[in-house]
Parts: structure tokens; C-alpha cells; sequence
């Protein structure tokens, strides 16, 4: 017997039912009326061909289909560590007061609703909202500082004076001569330039040869080598597909947005690449939901790359059938994970799979699936028309190659830099970020998202290297640096961590789901002098819990995170002995 599958996937495949379709069928029930009743739910389920009690799962697992009736005008605020640390927080208290309506609720009237999300992409100008409406998304805008929307009028009931942001364009540089990621955004190359001779006289085993050589890591956080995952699919009996990882779910980062908005032919382009060195006749691209623009951006590019020839049957003439499907997400954090994004891409909940087995071998709809996120992808088209051994001349002997890295708003120069492996932490910081504005000092620097981990100022020599973060007690992780400043007190950084790890964790396993939610209440007993040294005794346990028994990368990353926290802020948030009195 073959490895088992799961009973609604396989469904799925068999009556070519593909579940991509689900996510968009539960957004369309909830525009018709601003919710999802049972009835849409057996319709869904009757469509699809699966128990209504799968279509429900569904329906109340993702973020954006828990507001269980959003106003005509959807607001979707940002409380990712960059907006928390540039007004700790003040900036929802600011909304709630200029819409009228509470975090999660939505006015009397139907006219306005506010939600959080944990990232929107804009942590270089936080804090930032998503003003539009759902499904259809809407504009993504920053620089909320103090509380500009005090002075809101309302000339007629329902009515509320637009948000008086900014939307401003993402700052980035390539400090790599010459650069790979950025090769066109910078340097002006063609991603397709390679393509129409890889598809009629070239061969897999070559481009494969060339990944190899490169060295080429996955850039989602991992860091997996991208050959060997390529090509563990190809020797799986097919029909295989490659998927592209746009969840860029990571509070801090922003650099695939920053390609699949304004180079996103790039992205399609490795892509395709990766589909034929494993001989796949299909591509997925699942977009998160928070990103509107990169979303349509990519289904402009495939189209505009299917009447050049790059995409559908026959490619430029050839023997070569390939196409790309864009999937945009529900709001899950956790649908970045692999296995969880393929789930997702199935209809499912975004709850992380045990491995294994591996999606290179049951991956999307059970079938053998290479999944890369859209940085790793971006690099991919620069490698075959370059080689493999002059990638690996750039970065460090045990990393090669470049790397985005994203800087956060209290840098004086915020943005994406591409950068060579091996650089010093310093040089990002002070060289390319300019150092915090005035009047701020770092307090610490969060490296790789909320599940990195944080670094005290003086321990800035290190190297942006994976294995020396690892051993400082962080993770390089989808390379986002956010200075926190020392105007944030420890108590309220380390209740925001515990707090992203309770909303987000998909709660397939009992010691994250469970051990989140108790984090977030040792955390809320800091604010009680007389609790504090309890308290933090009683972390030790709980992390100890979620390193040895979290199902995945989640839980263990949480724990990573808090444990380098507490480091940082030891002299903080451990309380003074008692002065002994003298004498008597």
C-alpha cells in the first residue's frame, strides 16, 4: 500500500474539484451579505463534493472570515512589531476612536468595521491599515503617527472622513554588485531572457547542475538546499507541480511583496524554471490576503506572460505545457509553513502536517510538490543565465549567494537591501539603516520575524550568517531587522511576542496552542509587582514544553524568541533584591 492521503484532497483530484476554488467561494458567500450561514456552507459543500463540516472548518479557521459581518467599508489595522513599537499600540486606540467602532466589531449602521492583522507589508512607514472592503482588498497605507484622525467629521450618518495616511512606495537598494534579486529593479534585466532557450533546447539535468553549483538555499527561513528539494520531486512518478510561497506572513518583512508587486515576472519566471527542471505542467503562487496589490499584479504578469508565449501550451513552440495559477490566502499566519500552505491551497484549514511524509513526495493534492518562497524563486532566473559558480562566488563560503534583508520604520533609512552573505549586523544597521531617528536609542533588535529572536546593541558584530545567529540565540529567518527603542518597556515587547504566538498558532498541537495562550498570561501578570518573580519562573517550564513537543517550527520558534527576550531585557524585567536593612 501507498502512503496514506488525506480522504478531501483526494476527492478533490479525482473529481477534478481543485480546492483553490474554496477560499473563493466562502469570499464571495460573505460579500453577498457580509457573512457565511449555513446555507452557504451546504451550497459550498454541494459544489464541492465535501462534508459541510469540512466547508465549516474552513469557514472558521481563517482571519478574514472571522468578522462575522463586515461594514461596507473594512478596515484592517496593522499590529505587527514595527507598528507596535512606533506608538506601542496607540495607533488601533486612534482608529477606534476616528471610526467610531471597536477592534472587531462592526457600527450599527453596516457602514465601517475594524480588524487586526498581525503584518500589512508596510514596516518601513508603520504604523499602516488596509482601507477597502472585503473581498475585493483595498489600499494599503501608512504613517499613522500620533492620532491624526482625532477631528473626524461626519456630514451624514455612516460617513467618515478618510484616513489621512500616506501611501508611499517601498525604499529598497542593492548593496551587490551585481545584483541577483534585484537584478531587475535595479540592474533593468529580463527574467524571461533565458526561458525560450531552457523550453526548446535545453535540458532539466543542466539547470538542475547550476542550482547545485549555486548553492542556493531556501530564502523563506529554512534555509533547505533548493536542488536537493527540486530534486527529490523529479524522481517522484508524476503529474508533479512546483507552488511559489508569497505568504509573507512575517511582522518585519517585506521584501516579497516588494517583488511580486513591482518585478513580478521575475518571480513567474523561476517559477517556471523550477517547474521544468522537475517536469511539472503546473505552478501555484498563493498570495496572503493582506497584499491586494501583489496579488493582482501577478495575474497582470502571467497574463501579459501567456500572449508572450512564456506560459500555457507549447511554450514558445516546444514540447514544454506550463502554467501558473495566483491563490490568494485567507488570513494565516501560519499557512507560510509548507505543508500548511498546501492545505490551504486545497481549501482546507492552514494547520501544519506531520513529515514525514514530504510534500516532494505528497505535496498538493497528494502529489509530489516543490514549494519555494518568492525570494528563493527571484534568485533563480539570475543563476541559469549567469551559472551556478558565480552566484557562488558572492556571500560567505558556508553561505552564498544575497539576501533581502528588510529595515523597519525607527531606522533613519528604512527599506529592502540586497546584501552578501557574512556582512556584519553593524554595517545593516548603522552603514545602510543610518542608525534609529532621533531621539531614539535601540534597546534591541529583533533579527528573522517573531519567531527570530532578539539581539542586545552590543552584540551587532555578529555576522548574518545562520549558524552564528543560531548560537547568539536567534534565527535568521526571512531576514527582517525591527529596532525596538528604548522608550518600549520589556514587560509590554514580551506581551506583544506571547500575544502573536496565542493569535496565530494554527492549534493542531496541544503544547502551542495551550502554551501561547498561557504565555500571554504569565505576561499579563508582569504588570503585578507581586507576581513578576513567579512569573518569570514560570516561563522557564513552558518554553522547555514547547522546544521538546511542538509539532512544528512554530512553537520552537516562539520559544526561541521569548528565551532571547528575557535575555536581552534581563536586567529589566527581573526586580531589585530588597535593600537589607541594617542593624536592627
Amino acid at each position: 500500500m501507498g502512503e496514506p492521503r488525506e480522504a478531501f484532497v483526494e476527492a478533490q483530484e479525482r473529481l477534478d474539484r481543485p480546492g483553490t476554488r474554496m477560499l473563493d467561494r466562502l469570499r464571495r458567500a460573505q460579500a453577498d451579505d457580509g457573512r457565511i450561514d449555513a446555507a452557504d456552507l451546504r451550497r459550498a459543500a454541494d459544489e464541492q463534493g465535501w462534508p459541510v463540516a469540512a466547508v465549516n472548518g474552513s469557514a472558521t479557521y481563517y482571519a478574514d472570515f472571522s468578522q462575522a459581518r463586515p461594514g461596507r467599508r473594512h478596515v484592517r489595522v496593522c499590529e505587527g512589531t514595527s507598528c507596535f513599537v512606533s506608538g506601542q499600540g496607540r495607533h488601533v486606540a486612534s482608529l477606534e476612536r476616528a471610526l467610531g467602532v471597536r477592534l472587531g466589531e462592526r457600527a450599527a449602521d453596516g457602514s465601517v468595521s475594524l480588524q487586526a492583522v498581525r503584518c500589512l507589508g508596510y514596516c518601513y512607514d508603520s504604523p499602516a491599515v488596509l482601507d477597502g472592503r472585503l473581498p475585493a482588498g483595498g489600499e494599503i497605507l501608512g504613517g499613522l503617527f500620533g492620532d491624526p484622525l482625532a477631528a473626524r467629521r461626519r456630514t451624514r450618518p455612516g460617513w467618515v472622513e478618510p484616513l489621512k495616511m500616506r501611501s508611499t512606495s517601498i525604499p529598497y537598494a542593492a548593496e551587490v554588485d551585481p545584483p541577483v534579486v534585484l537584478a531587475g529593479l535595479v540592474g533593468g534585466e529580463d527574467p524571461w531572457a533565458v526561458w525560450p532557450g531552457v523550453v526548446t533546447s535545453g535540458a532539466p539535468e543542466a539547470i538542475m547542475s547550476e542550482i547545485t553549483a549555486s548553492g542556493l538555499r531556501g530564502r523563506g527561513g529554512a534555509g533547505f538546499p533548493v536542488a536537493k528539494k527540486w530534486a527529490a520531486t523529479a524522481d517522484e512518478p508524476g503529474p508533479r507541480y512546483v507552488v511559489g510561497n508569497g505568504d509573507e506572513g512575517d511582522p518585519g518583512s517585506y521584501g516579497d511583496r516588494l517583488l511580486m508587486e513591482h518585478d513580478p515576472d521575475r518571480v513567474l519566471a523561476g517559477l517556471a524554471l523550477a517547474a521544468f527542471t522537475v517536469g511539472a505542467r503546473r505552478g501555484l503562487i498563493l498570495v496572503r490576503s493582506e497584499y491586494p496589490a501583489a496579488a493582482d499584479r501577478l495575474r497582470t504578469a502571467a497574463a501579459q506572460a501567456r500572449e508572450a508565449g512564456h506560459l500555457g501550451e507549447r511554450v514558445h513552440g516546444s514540447s514544454v505545457d506550463f502554467d501558473v495559477e495566483i491563490v490568494v490566502g485567507a488570513g494565516s499566519y501560519v499557512a507560510g509553513e509548507e505543508t500548511a500552505l498546501l492545505e490551504s491551497l486545497a481549501g482546507l484549514r492552514a494547520t501544519v502536517r506531520a513529515r514525514p511524509p514530504y510534500p516532494t513526495s505528497h505535496g498538493f493534492l497528494g502529489r509530489p510538490t516543490a514549494v519555494n518562497n518568492v525570494e528563493t524563486l527571484a534568485a533563480v532566473p539570475w543563476i541559469v543565465r549567469h551559472g551556478g559558480a558565480a552566484y557562488a562566488r558572492l556571500g560567505h563560503p558556508d553561505e552564498p549567494g544575497t539576501k533581502l534583508v528588510c529595515l523597519s520604520q525607527r531606522f533613519r533609512r528604512p527599506g529592502v537591501y540586497e546584501v552578501e552573505f557574512g556582512v556584519p549586523l553593524r554595517h545593516l544597521v548603522h552603514d545602510l539603516g543610518g542608525g534609529l531617528r532621533e531621539p531614539y536609542r535601540l534597546r534591541a533588535l529583533q533579527v528573522g520575524g517573531p519567531l527570530g529572536g532578539f539581539l542586545a546593541p552590543d552584540q551587532l558584530d555578529l555576522p548574518l550568517l545562520s549558524k552564528p545567529l543560531a548560537e547568539a540565540g536567534a534565527a535568521l529567518g526571512h531576514g527582517s531587522l525591527v529596532a525596538v527603542d528604548a522608550t518600549v518597556p520589556a514587560a509590554a515587547i514580551l506581551r506583544h511576542a506571547w500575544a502573536f504566538g496565542a493569535a496565530e498558532s494554527c492549534g493542531a498541537c496541544t503544547p502551542c496552542r495551550v502554551g501561547a495562550r498561557r504565555g500571554l498570561e504569565l505576561a499579563d501578570q508582569l504588570q503585578e509587582p507581586e507576581h513578576v518573580t513567579a512569573a518569570l519562573a514560570d516561563h522557564e517550564p513552558l518554553l522547555d514544553v514547547l522546544d521538546v513537543a511542538s509539532l512544528c517550527a512554530f512553537g520552537r520558534g516562539l520559544s526561541c524568541a521569548v528565551r532571547s527576550l528575557l535575555r536581552v531585557y534581563a536586567d529589566e524585567l527581573h526586580p531589585p533584591a530588597p535593600a537589607r536593612a541594617e542593624g536592627w
